[in-house]
């Protein structure tokens, strides 16, 4: 077989990373290896593939809730585009959150979080983690001098959202993850509602980085995935704890992740120009509150967002319109091509109402044609009063 290369910029890695021909068929897509078991010609060859397996060697494999090799394909992909040594898929995001808190906080320790979580993250540390022993510290991730109190000769590590949900603050990974380093801390960003084609914490000084693999990996809404990547060091103990929680990910989802990480550049660069078109508009509309984009220079973090990730801010925007939670919803319910739904990340524009936020909107902007989007939302605004 001749020599393959995944090439060095983003997108050609993005594409070739972790794929190959398959040696068996050529055929020239990762397969999807549906299978529970390996089979061995001999007890030795069993014995010593369990062994290398459990000692986290990659290729090796007897069972695929431990290792897959369709599995294998995206945590190589995913590790070369955040420049990370290896990285392990889940289940779910909250799967790769899980483990990963887990697998490096003990009873007695602290952690150090941000104010703005993702709900179910933030369930886990509210609720089951105190039952642990486990302390946490909530704060706000954007104030260095507030993380820095909040550090106590017990804290492991620190956790937040590179951009926050729903509220779109930037952390300054840089100073956070030297932070981190000045106290010995195990420094861990979610970096769901960005991704690695806009922005690569672990290039910024932190040592771990997640994905909700299901939001802007995957990009298309058909797949419920997770990967944390960083150090090897570090993945092993969160690798055991994904096994022994019995979090393995699925060979399909992770096979869809694959492909939709192929797009990942092209769908990021394109959502984020709609979404600073979007803001831009309703920012504009005497109808409209306010907004929180972080490429709109009214947005409090604005110079952080240009330093850390350039022209292309992402594809989040949140708003609010007058009226409250019934202004919210006479936008909402009078859309025509946007559509209300809870997840992000996808091709398509999602407006996610929250009218326990007060009527807050969020909205994950797809790669529509921008003037589409225009026009939808101006029809949703005119049934605001």
């Amino acid at each position: 077989m001749r020599e393959r290369t995944a090439g060095r910029g983003f997108a050609t890695r993005a594409i070739h990373a972790g794929e190959h021909r398959d040696p068996t068929t050529h055929a020239h897509n990762t397969p999807i290896f549906a299978t529970a078991t390996f089979t061995f010609d001999t007890a030795a060859d069993k014995e010593d593939a369990v062994d290398r397996s459990l000692a986290w060697e990659a290729g090796h494999y007897f069972y695929s809730r431990t290792g897959n090799p369709t599995n294998r394909a995206l945590e190589v992909k995913v590790a070369s585009i955040e420049g990370a040594e290896d990285a392990v898929v889940a289940s779910s995001g909250m799967a790769s959150v899980t483990s990963t808190l887990l697998a490096h906080l003990t009873s007695g320790d602290h952690l150090v979080v941000g104010d703005e979580l993702f709900v179910i993250s933030r369930v886990l540390l509210d609720e089951d983690f105190p039952r642990r022993g486990i302390d946490v510290t909530s704060v706000d991730m954007t104030d260095l001098t507030a993380v820095e109190a909040a550090i106590t000769p017990r804290t492991r590590m620190l956790f937040f959202e590179t951009s926050t949900n729903p509220h779109l603050r930037i952390a300054d990974i840089d100073a956070l993850a030297a932070l981190g380093r000045r106290h010995g801390l195990t420094v861990v960003a979610d970096n769901t509602f960005l991704g690695p084609a806009l922005v690569r914490p672990i290039a910024h000084g932190a040592d771990l980085v997640i994905h909700a693999a299901t939001k802007y990996l995957s990009g298309h809404g058909d797949a419920v995935a997770g990967v944390v990547a960083g150090r090897k060091d570090l993945l092993d103990p969160i690798r055991k704890q994904t096994d022994t929680f019995g979090q393995a990910a699925s060979p399909f989802s992770s096979w869809l992740v694959l492909r939709g990480i192929r797009s990942l550049q092209l769908r990021s660069r394109a959502a984020s120009m709609n979404a600073l078109q979007l803001a831009a508009y309703l920012e504009a509309q005497p109808q409209v509150d306010w907004v929180r984009y972080p490429g709109l220079p009214s947005h409090p973090d604005h110079a952080v967002a240009r330093r850390l990730l350039g022209e292309h801010a992402g594809g989040m925007l949140s708003f609010a319109v007058r009226g409250g939670v019934a202004g919210m919803a006479a936008f909402t319910d009078h859309l025509r091509l946007c559509d209300i739904g809870v997840s992000l990340g996808d091709i398509c524009t999602l407006v996610y109402p929250q009218p326990k936020r007060g009527g807050l909107i969020r909205v994950s902007v797809g790669c529509e044609d921008v003037e589409d989007l225009l026009e939808d939302f101006a029809l949703g605004l005119s049934f605001v009063r």
